[in-house]
C-alpha cells in the first residue's frame, strides 16, 4: 500500500533580495537553498494553522476535478 505523503515540486518566484538572503542563510546553515526554502514554507504553514488563519482542510481542486470526472 502506498502512503499519500509524496513530496511535491513547484516553482516559486522571489525578488532578488529575498533570494540572496535565502542563499546567505542556507550557506550559513550548511544546507541547500531549496531545502531551507521548503523548511521555511513548512514553518509558515504550521504557524498559520496554529494561529487559526488556515481554513478547514479541503480537497485540492485537482482532486475535486478527478472525482467529478468519474
Amino acid at each position: 500500500m502506498m502512503n499519500g505523503n509524496v513530496s511535491k515540486r513547484f516553482t516559486v518566484t522571489l525578488p532578488d533580495s529575498v533570494f540572496e538572503d535565502l542563499e546567505v542563510l542556507a550557506d550559513a546553515q550548511g544546507r541547500p537553498t531549496a531545502n531551507l526554502a521548503a523548511f521555511l514554507i513548512e514553518i509558515g504553514i504550521r504557524q498559520a494553522k496554529e494561529g487559526g488563519e488556515f481554513p478547514e482542510k479541503q480537497k485540492s481542486s485537482k482532486a475535486k476535478k478527478a472525482k467529478e470526472d468519474k
